[in-house]
Parts: structure tokens; C-alpha cells; sequence
């Protein structure tokens, strides 16, 4: 006879895990607060869905922090090639892009989400909406729907509700009061992949906010990397700050201050910059110097400024280190509902190999709801299917052992 799975959370982990645990012969219930499931994972595909990494995979399995251990033989169930080729047999071919990100051809989530839901359809999976969880009874899930409260009784249960951001979604972390009354340890809940508030002057915000930062270079305790960033209301966000997010949070949470150090202009030397600036006429506007000895634009120049108000009388050579190595000061990360994932949950130490809750047997957690984080560029979407499948082999083990 069939064992019975409830899967709490219709999202990327929730979903794979029921695929695969429906394809062993169990009989598989996903309950989901939300209308629809997969609706973050709708939401990462509207303007292109970055489903994996195309680097090294060698490089690959470092991008975990932390966590990296612990997740390496994770990963190696779904690995970025793996992903590729289970979204092909799904009817979505995928291509990599200028930066080693996979998407898919369509650059949309919808196909591939209504094809996965259909595999599952097929495998017998039912999907029930509306059912919030609001906890345990003994060994009984308690729900709220809209025909009131329900109880359920399944052989195994995995919990794959999300970690904080983006609450409206359904990853509203209504579970860490649930987990922490079972005696769960869950390491606070923590923005990543989050933008920053600078107190930028009134003038600056009203003046760059929504402009783009173009070709520059940013470095933090994370590294060095090139790319772009956008001026928010009051601060600065986009991928190239989403990368250094998680050093630039632990220092002002070590240190109550950070900076992010920003190259203005990459691929040209300080001796070079100086020399370029030094041939400018000094009664030309301080702007113009720089556009035609720098080329930096209108957004660099103000950002120049505003870091340091005196930069027009430096010397060529203090204004070309300034250009090369920008200190600009972060004051606090956006709140964690703005953010495109979290740091913390339940600690990888509650849980044993099979992913199941040392404390609760029979319970299993993957996804964001883990103490792990990574940068965007498909290094989340990855996880959060490759930590699915290892829940979904536990249950499979658990459940075998539970029938001898």
C-alpha cells in the first residue's frame, strides 16, 4: 500500500520533492496557503528565469558559504547539467548567457511550471490551495481553509515553506514560532541578496534615483566583481550589489558600520588617470574634467561627490586614487521583505542526513526554510531543487525503514 506525504509548500523545493517521491510510488499531497503554487518561482521568471549556473562546477559547489560542506553531496543530485536536462524533457530548452547564467529559451517561467504541474498531475500528485498550516496536534498537521480547520494525518511530512522575502508570495516565515515551540533551532532570519540604504543627500535622490551605475567594480570581504548596480530611493541595489550583500550585512552587523569599495573606472591604471587629469584646462568646470580625463558620467560624478564633497580640490593624483577606490559608506540593509531570499532558518545541525528534524521524526524540511544562502546567478533556484530531492530520499529511506 502507498505511503502518504504531505508537502507543506508549493514552491521550486515542495515541487521537486513531490515529483520524485511520486515517481517512487507514494502518494503524494502538496497543501499550500497561497490560490496557485510556484508563485516566487513565477515571480524569478518575469524577466528572464535564471534556473542554474553554467561556471565550473568545481567553482559552483563554493558559492554556499557556510553551508558549502554540507550541501556539496546535495548538489551533486541535481547538478546545473542535471537541471538543464530535466527542463528539456519538459518541453523548455535553455541557453547560457554572456555571464555563465542559464535561462530558459523562452526567458519565461510559465511554460515550464504549467509542464511540471502536469507531470505531477500525471504521477497522481494532488495540489490542495487555501490550506494554511497552522501547526502540529501529536502527530496530526493542523490547517486553516476556507471550509474551516482540518486535520491531517500523513506517514511523513516535509516542510518547504520559504524563508521571509517576498511575503506576499507565501514565503511569509509564519513556521519559525510553528518549528521553535517543537524545540527547533532556527538561526534568525537575515535579508541576502538585498539592496542598502546610504543616506544619500535629498538633492542626489531626487535627482539619480532609478539611474543606473554602468561598468564598475566593486569590492568587499566577498571579492571583486564587475558589473552594475541601480541608485534606489536612498540607496543602491541590482546584481553587482546582491553579490556582496551578505559581507556588507555581517559587517555592520559585526562592526555597526561598512563600506562597499567601488572602481569608478575598471581597466584604466591610477598613473594613467592622473596624467589624463593633469592635462585638463582647471578653469573648465570640475564635471567636465572629469568626463573628458575619466569618462565617468553624470550618476558617477554625483556619486563622487556626494562620498566626498571636497573631491574637486584634490589633486590629480588623490582624485584618480578616489576614482579607483571609491569608499562608499552602507547604513543598513532593505528590510528583509524586499529581499530576493534569506539568510538563516533551521539550522543545518536540527536536521540528520535524510533531512529529517532530529527532534520529529517523520518531519523533513528543504528549501529556503534551511540555515544556508547563496548569490543570484541560478545558485539558489539549484539548491532549493537539489535540497528537495535529498528531503524526498530521506522520506523514501524513512518510510522504507518504518514499513520493516
Amino acid at each position: 500500500m502507498a505511503k502518504s506525504v504531505a508537502i507543506i509548500g508549493g514552491g521550486p523545493a515542495g515541487l521537486m520533492a513531490a515529483e520524485h517521491l511520486a515517481a517512487k510510488g507514494h502518494a503524494v499531497t502538496i497543501y499550500d496557503a497561497m490560490p496557485t503554487v510556484g508563485r516566487k518561482f513565477l515571480l524569478a521568471g518575469k524577466s528572464g528565469l535564471n534556473i542554474t549556473h553554467a561556471e565550473d562546477y568545481a567553482r559552483f559547489v563554493t558559492r554556499y558559504g557556510a553551508a558549502n560542506e554540507r550541501l556539496r553531496p546535495v548538489l551533486d543530485l541535481m547538478t546545473p547539467e542535471a537541471i538543464r536536462v530535466w527542463a528539456a524533457d519538459l518541453g523548455t530548452e535553455t541557453f547560457v548567457g554572456t555571464s555563465g547564467r542559464v535561462f530558459p529559451t523562452v526567458m519565461k517561467a510559465s511554460p515550464l511550471l504549467r509542464a511540471w504541474l502536469k507531470r505531477l498531475e500525471g504521477l497522481g500528485v494532488t495540489i490542495l490551495t487555501r490550506h494554511r498550516w497552522i501547526g502540529f496536534d501529536k502527530d496530526a498537521l493542523l490547517f486553516e481553509t476556507p471550509e474551516g480547520p482540518k486535520q491531517v494525518i500523513a506517514d511523513a511530512t516535509l516542510l518547504a515553506l520559504g524563508g521571509a522575502s517576498w511575503p506576499k508570495l507565501g514565503s511569509d516565515a509564519a513556521w519559525v514560532p510553528l518549528l521553535a515551540n517543537e524545540g527547533v533551532a532556527i538561526a534568525p532570519l537575515r535579508p541576502a541578496n538585498c539592496g542598502f540604504d546610504c543616506d544619500f543627500s535629498e538633492s542626489f535622490n531626487g535627482r539619480f534615483s532609478g539611474q543606473p551605475v554602468k561598468s564598475v567594480k566593486a569590492t568587499s570581504t566577498a571579492g571583486t566583481t564587475q558589473g552594475e548596480f541601480v541608485i534606489s530611493r536612498g540607496g543602491i541595489e541590482g546584481s553587482l550589489i546582491y553579490g556582496h550583500s551578505a559581507a556588507l550585512r555581517d559587517a555592520l552587523e559585526r562592526d555597526g558600520h561598512a563600506e562597499l569599495l567601488l572602481d569608478l573606472a575598471p581597466g584604466r591604471t591610477v598613473e594613467k588617470l592622473a596624467a589624463d587629469l593633469d592635462r585638463q584646462d582647471r578653469k573648465t568646470s570640475f564635471s567636465t574634467r572629469l568626463k573628458k580625463a575619466a569618462n565617468l558620467d553624470g550618476v558617477k560624478i554625483a556619486l563622487l561627490r556626494e562620498v566626498n564633497p571636497e573631491a574637486n580640490q584634490l589633486t590629480s593624483g588623490a582624485l584618480a586614487r578616489l576614482i579607483k577606490a571609491l569608499p562608499l559608506p552602507v547604513k543598513r540593509p532593505r528590510p528583509i521583505a524586499e529581499a530576493i531570499s534569506t539568510a538563516g532558518g533551521v539550522t543545518l545541525n536540527a536536521i540528520d542526513n535524510g533531512f529529517m528534524l532530529k527532534n520529529r521524526p517523520g518531519t523533513f524540511v528543504s528549501g529556503e526554510m534551511l540555515d544556508w544562502e547563496a548569490p543570484t546567478g541560478g545558485y539558489l533556484l539549484t539548491a532549493c531543487f537539489a535540497t528537495g530531492i535529498a528531503a524526498a530520499d530521506g522520506i523514501d529511506r524513512w518510510l522504507l525503514r518504518s514499513q520493516g
